[in-house]
This record gives C-alpha cells, sequence and structure tokens, in this order.
C-alpha cells in the first residue's frame, strides 16, 4: 500500500499528458506536416515547389549527354482537346517539349509552374511545340486543372503507344526533341524549366542549323 507521501509525488494524468506534449511538440508537429503531406497532394506539391525555390532541382540540357541518352524511335501518335491525331514525325524541324503529367501527381503539380512560365516564353516562337501529355483517366479532370491553375499550357493525350525510350510510365517524365528528332534531354521526376539557362538552352537548340 502507498503511503501518504507516495501518493503525493504522483502526477495526475491531466499534467503528465500537457508535459508530453510540450516535450515532443515538434516532432508531433512534424507527424501532423508529414500526415497532411501524405493526404493532400497540394500539400506535397507545396512542399516540393519550395524544393525547387533553392535551385538544386533546375532542368539542364547537358550537349555532353546528347550521344548517351537512347535514340530508338521516338515516334508516337497524340491528339490534341477536339481529337485531332497526329505523329510526333510532323514535327521536324520543330524543337520539341514533352512532359507526360497527371493531375493527381504532387511533383506535376510542382514543377507546372515552371512549365507555364517556359511556354509563356517561347510559345509565339514557331520553331518549339510544347507537347504536355495528360495522363489523367478522365480527359475533364486534367482540363479542369488546368483551368483552375489558370495554366494557358495546351493539353494532349498519348494515342497509342509511346515508345518506352520516350516514356515508361514515370510521372512526370519530361523529354525535349531538337528539330530532327533526336532526344537532347530526358528526365524523370520534377524539376525546375523556367531557369533563365534552361531557357538559353532551349534557344540554343532552336537555333540549331
Amino acid at each position: 500500500m502507498l503511503n501518504n507521501k507516495e501518493v503525493s509525488k504522483e502526477q495526475p494524468p491531466a499534467n503528465k499528458f500537457w508535459q508530453y506534449l510540450k516535450k515532443n511538440a515538434f516532432t508531433i508537429l512534424m507527424l501532423i506536416v508529414v500526415g497532411a503531406m501524405l493526404a493532400s497532394p497540394d500539400a506535397k506539391s507545396f512542399v516540393l515547389r519550395q524544393l525547387m525555390a533553392t535551385g538544386l532541382f533546375n532542368a539542364n540540357i547537358d550537349k555532353n549527354d546528347a550521344d548517351t541518352l537512347p535514340q530508338a524511335n521516338t515516334d508516337f501518335d497524340f491528339a490534341n482537346e477536339k481529337g485531332n491525331v497526329q505523329n510526333t514525325a510532323s514535327l521536324r524541324g520543330k524543337v520539341v517539349f514533352i512532359n507526360f503529367w497527371a493531375s493527381w501527381c504532387p511533383p506535376c503539380r510542382a514543377e507546372f509552374p515552371s512549365i507555364e512560365t517556359l511556354y509563356t516564353k517561347l510559345k509565339d516562337n514557331p520553331n518549339v511545340f510544347f507537347l504536355t501529355i495528360n495522363e489523367d483517366s478522365d480527359l475533364a479532370t486534367g482540363k479542369a486543372y488546368l483551368d483552375k491553375e489558370k495554366f494557358s499550357v495546351p493539353m494532349y493525350q498519348s494515342n497509342g503507344n509511346v515508345p518506352a525510350e520516350v516514356y515508361s510510365g514515370a510521372l512526370p517524365t519530361t523529354v525535349v526533341l531538337d528539330k530532327s528528332g533526336k532526344v537532347r534531354f530526358h528526365h524523370t521526376g520534377f524539376a525546375n524549366y523556367a531557369s533563365d539557362k534552361f531557357v538559353k538552352q532551349i534557344e540554343e537548340l532552336i537555333n540549331e542549323q
């Protein structure tokens, strides 16, 4: 049996609870943040966008990689929002910026503002084509996302098989083809495509003879 002194030393459960909260406040906060990220694509994309702002995820077209990238057949059919189908072979003579994305994909959401910026800078140049291919199961869902975010980038869908050298199923995937249809950049995962350096590199591809 506890004596009077032992009883007095025991703290009420409520006090123990608050002391636990104070002691582990940072850990609890981090768990809440991680939980929010797991539950919300917007929260995930926001965090990834902050990481992109560091400059560590800036895209870069390395000329030294040109001969090491896969150069098998890169042509495939795609359709615009009206259902009109064409093939990437018809885009020879243009630099083609290809991005595979989906509205439910947090890394896609994180990088899309940079794609919009790149598009805004180059959309009036007739020698570049933006082939942003939506991978949502419902075309209307992807369109609704673009409208909600007020993005002006055109939306397409693939029509049939896409060569694995271009797209293996991982989102997001970005590929840049030069005027001859050769792969000059291939990246899986999110990146910043709005940096001055990347814009200049695209312009250099456009100016290649």
